[in-house]
């Protein structure tokens, strides 16, 4: 069966559902963020389109995936924007290419929105996003984690 890569926007319902996996899997980084709070934040940045959006990956009508282009996800440096954050598959549908499409779809929209250079950051996913073309900007301390941050250049015929 065929995956769907689509805005959060056109699958509300799936908010509830994607801020629990959200909060199951980044809930350590902030752990005053309630999963209500993280379910509001997840549904204010469902749009379709533009700076922030949310996609999801539905295959069958169940929700497998997410990834999200958003304009600050590290407090700490409002100077890197905009962020590739919130990139997730479910475990049984990990390794199968969803969660390349779920970055390929938000790296369009940001490069139709203008953006030339993008950031995100990992706790564990550095060759992942390697293999996808980013590159390391730094190494660093993050809320209690060790975590590298990627950059990487959309800039047309890049």
């Amino acid at each position: 069966m065929t995956v769907h890569i689509i805005p959060l926007a056109d699958r509300i319902e799936f908010v509830r559902e994607l801020a629990e996996l959200h909060h199951s899997e980044w809930g350590h980084f902030n752990p005053s963020f309630t999963l209500d709070m993280r379910a509001e934040a997840i549904e204010k940045a469902a749009r379709r389109e533009g700076i922030p959006s949310v996609f999801i990956a539905v295959k069958e009508g169940e929700l497998i995936g997410s990834a999200a282009l958003i304009e600050l996800d590290m407090k700490t440096r409002p100077d890197l924007y905009p962020w590739l954050a919130a990139v997730y598959v479910k475990e049984k549908f990990r390794h199968q290419g969803i969660a390349s499409a779920l970055i390929a779809r938000c790296e369009t929209e940001a490069a139709q929105s203008g953006v030339t250079q993008w950031y995100l950051f990992t706790e564990s996913a550095a060759d992942l996003y390697r293999k996808l073309g980013w590159q390391h900007f730094e190494q660093c301390d993050y809320k209690g984690a060790t975590v590298d941050i990627m950059v990487k250049d959309i800039s047309p015929g890049c």
